[in-house]
């Protein structure tokens, strides 16, 4: 009876190395959903050029002083943003990237590449404004806490943060060892201590895919600056932007606490 006991022991081992293994070489895969290259009429398109890769940014201008840099979230067209964020948020032009292998910028997607093309961007504008802002939306968030940490950032505003995506991750898969296996980790609680924005936090009431207490956790985090927390009531990860509470929680931070 011992034989059959090892061998099926080491059968499951074997599946379960070989899944770990798959998980690891598909992993940017599952992370990364990158859209399809959209085509407007509404916003002019600037191009960033790093490391071979040629990255489209949406920019919206009406020559303000301000501007406000929109890293998005995964699988979303960052230009269904511009309307609604012209519309709700006056005396700003507005940046919106498209990631390393989305909606037509070239290149592969990566944690990496994502820093170093939001910096870049950040860069390339900063002379032409007063201040600048940053949004990011889920996935996004990572991005946006990374500029903040790393760049003088007037205010910071996440839409469905995390404190790490390795936290997130491994709550989707308890039984992987996924602490040893992601290779893009955006740990913004371990940046946020480096954040002096003020800071606005979004949630949705329903979040099945950002659970809260990971948005709890970084809020925690960000101990050298101000965080205003809103729920928006009865929405899910990807409705949460559509009620009108949600752009009004949006100018009250952004456009009338300027006045």
């Amino acid at each position: 009876m011992k034989k059959p006991v090892i061998f099926c022991t080491l059968a499951i081992a074997l599946i379960y190395i070989a899944a770990c293994g798959g998980l690891f070489v598909m992993q940017r895969s599952l992370l990364y959903f990158p859209t399809q290259e959209a085509s407007i009429n509404s916003a002019e398109i600037i191009y960033l050029n790093n490391d071979n890769a040629r990255i489209k940014v949406w920019k919206m201008s009406t020559d303000q002083e301000r501007a406000i840099l929109y890293f998005g979230g995964n699988a979303e067209e960052v230009s269904r943003n511009i309307l609604p964020f012209r519309e709700f948020m006056p005396g700003y032009d507005f940046y919106f990237m498209n990631y390393r292998g989305f909606s037509g910028s070239t290149g592969s997607p990566s944690e990496t590449a994502f820093y170093v093309d939001a910096l870049s961007l950040y860069d390339l504008i900063a002379a032409d404004y007063e201040n600048i802002s940053v949004v990011g939306r889920s996935l996004g968030s990572g991005v946006a806490t990374y500029v903040a940490a790393n760049r003088e950032v007037d205010r910071l505003a996440l839409i469905t943060p995390y404190d790490s995506i390795v936290n997130v991750a491994h709550s989707k898969f308890p039984v992987v060892p996924v602490s040893l296996l992601l290779l893009d980790r955006y740990n913004s609680a371990g940046r946020a201590h480096n954040i002096r924005s003020p800071t606005l936090i979004v949630t949705a009431e329903n979040d099945a895919v950002i659970p809260r207490r990971f948005t709890d956790a970084l809020a925690g985090s960000m101990t050298n600056t101000s965080v205003n927390l809103v729920e928006i009531p009865s929405t899910n990860h990807l409705t949460v932007s559509a009620p009108v509470q949600f752009w009004e929680a949006f100018s009250e931070f952004f456009v009338q606490s300027e006045t």
